[in-house]
C-alpha cells in the first residue's frame, strides 16, 4: 500500500469476496436486510422442509381424498420500491448539485 492512498480495487474486492454468505453486506447485494443471515445452509433447511413436506403430502392416506395444505417455509422476499418516473437531469444540474 502507498502511503496516502487506500487500498488497491483488487485487495478490496478479494475481500469482499471473502464474507461470509450470512453477513450484511452479502444481505443487501442479495436483495435487502431482509436476507440477513440467509446463508446457503439456511437456504438448504428450508428446501429440505419443503420438500419433506410435499413428500409427505405425496404419499399420505386421506381419508377423505383430499390432503392438508401444508405451508411452505417462510423466506426472506424483496420489497418491491415503487417506480417513479425519473426525468434525466442536464449536465448544468449535475454541477449545480455538485457544487454546493
Amino acid at each position: 500500500m502507498i502511503e496516502g492512498r487506500g487500498p488497491s480495487p483488487a485487495l478490496v474486492l478479494l475481500l469482499v469476496q471473502r464474507l461470509p454468505d450470512t453477513c450484511l453486506t452479502v444481505a443487501l447485494a442479495s436483495g435487502g436486510r431482509e436476507h440477513f443471515g440467509w446463508g446457503q445452509d439456511r437456504h438448504l433447511s428450508a428446501d429440505l422442509f419443503d420438500a419433506l413436506n410435499q413428500n409427505t403430502r405425496a404419499t399420505g392416506q386421506w381419508g377423505k381424498g383430499k390432503a392438508p395444505k401444508i405451508p411452505q417455509y417462510p423466506r426472506p422476499q424483496a420489497k418491491k420500491a415503487e417506480k417513479k418516473a425519473k426525468k434525466p437531469r442536464s449536465v448544468a444540474e449535475i454541477y449545480k448539485h455538485f457544487r454546493r
